[in-house]
Formats: structure tokens, C-alpha cells, sequence
């Protein structure tokens, strides 16, 4: 007994260790690619910047979706509360530091989030779909009227954030937002690796697999998924703080239904449940968009569209878990 005792806590110790060593490597490849981001591209650095806060409201969304398997297409109704929170504070408020800046971004977004989801879990299915989009244009329509607080239409300027730490001034090249968004990308993406691998978030995993058993256990199914969708709206929140501090402006496309299905459109193409598979849709998805529409003004979103479809024909489970998939199966063979 006291051996196998001793090999459990030695497999334990050993699967810890083989996980530190995979987000070791998972943190180094996002630096390395920052990198090269920026010495390559230094003049898109704003484009990169966008990519970051919309891989932070990728990776919100993969929490409620990809974990907990609530379906939605309203979530960019929390990355506008975030973009619009730290936008109102600094046009209005005078509260011009990017990281005071980036805290009531990241409170506005739970906050969303924490409305939002009790509102769309009262339902299930298709209803709990319906639900979001009427969200995400309800909150779209209310920033339209309130146009003395947001600009309406026009958009909400007069934002001009302070140096970070008093140091680094936001420049007209976009280099300390870049620098800036991948501080934060790395922060949220160390956070949200320990919040899924916890007991709760294996808890939401087994709500996504089979709600009524964990229910059965005695656990809170809904009272777990209001807190993954607070989560979820604090993480989609910082990305549109980060948005309002690189751009200087907040529009109505913050709180479009367009970004709520692109966002699940680049999810679906990295592969669900799986933060390395929001990060590397969102990547593929906004590179190739850029560039495609570059090439062929005309005929772009055609090409857009055959690749999405090649995508869920041929690698069902994303780039990243069919990749992942693939070497599970080699790996086996192997053994």
C-alpha cells in the first residue's frame, strides 16, 4: 500500500512537472512570436495590437463555449463594456492611467458578464442562443442612445492615456500598446491555464459533458456557470480596455454582432476547449483576413469563406486539435 502510495504521488509530481514544462514552452512560443512580430512588422504593430485584444475575447469566449458548453453569440457585448468602461473613465473622468485604465475595463466586463449570464443561462439550447443576440444588440442600441456618455455613432474620443508607469508614452507607431497588449496576453493566458485545470474548472468541464450528474454530486451547475461567465467577462473586458487604450477610440463595432460571430467563427477554427486553440484561430483567422483582403479587395470574403469551410470539412476539431489529435495518435502507435 504505502508503494503504490508513493508511485500516485510520484505520477502526480511527474504529470505537474510535464504541465509546467508545457506552458513553459507555450509561454516562451508567444514570446518568441511577439517578438517576431515586432521586429518584422513594425510597421503593423496596431494590427497586431488588435489581434491581441481579440484573442483576449477569443479566449473569454472559449470559457463559456468551449468549457461549459453554453452557447453564445452575444460576448462582444462584454468586450464593448470593457472598451467602453475604460473609454467613459478617461474622457469623463480624467482617469488617464492605462493600468487604472485597464482595472475598470476588467470590472465593466465582469460586471457584463455577470448580467449577461443570467440572463442567457435561463435558458437552453437554441432559446440560450437567441438570448445573446438580443444581448449583444441591446447593449449596442444603448450605447447608440447614450451618445452624451459613449458618442454614439460618431464614437467615443478625447481618450489619451498616460505613460505605463510614467515611463513609456503610447506612441503614433503603436510600440508600447504592442508591448503593453502582450504583458497582458501572457498574464491572462498563465491565469485562465491554472483557472482550467482547478477543480472548478474541471467542474465546468463535467457540467459541459453531463450537467444532471454533476447536479446529482450535490454541485451548483448554475451558480458555476454565472462564475465562469463573470470570468469570462473580466478576460473579454481587458481585451476591450486594451482595444480603448491603443486606438484612442471607441465605436459601435466594439458591441457588433459581427465580432460576436467572428470571435466564434475563429474559436471554431483554433478548436474549442482549448486556450492554445483560441489563441491560434484568432491568429490564422485575422492574419489571413488581412491579407487575403489586401490581395482581392473584391472577392475576399469568398476565400475567407472557402477556407473556413475546408477547415470544419477536413480538421473537424480546429487547427490546433486536430494537430493535437494527430500526435495523440502517432503517440500511441508509438507506444
Amino acid at each position: 500500500m504505502a508503494l503504490l502510495a508513493n508511485s500516485d504521488t510520484i505520477s502526480t509530481a511527474g504529470d505537474r512537472r510535464a504541465r509546467l514544462t508545457r506552458d513553459a514552452i507555450g509561454v516562451l512560443v508567444i514570446l518568441v512570436l511577439a517578438a517576431v512580430g515586432y521586429f518584422l512588422f513594425p510597421n503593423n504593430l496596431a494590427l497586431l495590437t488588435r489581434i491581441i485584444a481579440i484573442a483576449l475575447l477569443v479566449l473569454s469566449l472559449d470559457l463559456v463555449t468551449g468549457y461549459c458548453g453554453v452557447a453564445t453569440l452575444g460576448h462582444a457585448a462584454l468586450f464593448g463594456a470593457g472598451a467602453y468602461g475604460a473609454g467613459i473613465a478617461a474622457a469623463h473622468f480624467g482617469i488617464t492611467d492605462p493600468i487604472a485604465m485597464l482595472a475598470v475595463g476588467i470590472v465593466a466586463g465582469a460586471l457584463a458578464g455577470l448580467v449577461s449570464g443570467v440572463v442567457v443561462l435561463r435558458a437552453h439550447g437554441l432559446p440560450q442562443l437567441v438570448l445573446s443576440i438580443a444581448i449583444v444588440h441591446l447593449a449596442h442600441e444603448a450605447a447608440n442612445k447614450a451618445s452624451g456618455w459613449t458618442g454614439g455613432s460618431d464614437g467615443l474620443a478625447g481618450i489619451m492615456p498616460d505613460a505605463v508607469f510614467g515611463l513609456w508614452q503610447f506612441d503614433l507607431w503603436g510600440r508600447t500598446a504592442y508591448v503593453f497588449g502582450i504583458v497582458l496576453l501572457l498574464v491572462a493566458f498563465v491565469i485562465l491555464r491554472q483557472i482550467v485545470r482547478s477543480p472548478f474548472g474541471m467542474l465546468c468541464r463535467g457540467i459541459k459533458q453531463d450537467p444532471v450528474r454533476v447536479r446529482a454530486m450535490g454541485a451548483s451547475v448554475h451558480g458555476t456557470l454565472i462564475k465562469m461567465y463573470a470570468i469570462s467577462g473580466a478576460v473579454a473586458g481587458a481585451g476591450g480596455a486594451l482595444n480603448a487604450i491603443s486606438t484612442q477610440v471607441v465605436g459601435l463595432d466594439s458591441l457588433s454582432f459581427t465580432m460576436s460571430a467572428e470571435a466564434l467563427v475563429m474559436l471554431v477554427l483554433g478548436g474549442t476547449g482549448s486556450l492554445y486553440g483560441a489563441l491560434i484561430g484568432t491568429i490564422s483567422f485575422l492574419w489571413f483576413e488581412d491579407v487575403v483582403s489586401a490581395a482581392n479587395p473584391f472577392h475576399w470574403l469568398t476565400i475567407v469563406g472557402a477556407l473556413l469551410i475546408a477547415v470544419v470539412l477536413f480538421a473537424p476539431k480546429g487547427l490546433y486539435g486536430s494537430f493535437a489529435a494527430y500526435l495523440e495518435r502517432r503517440g500511441r502507435k508509438g507506444r
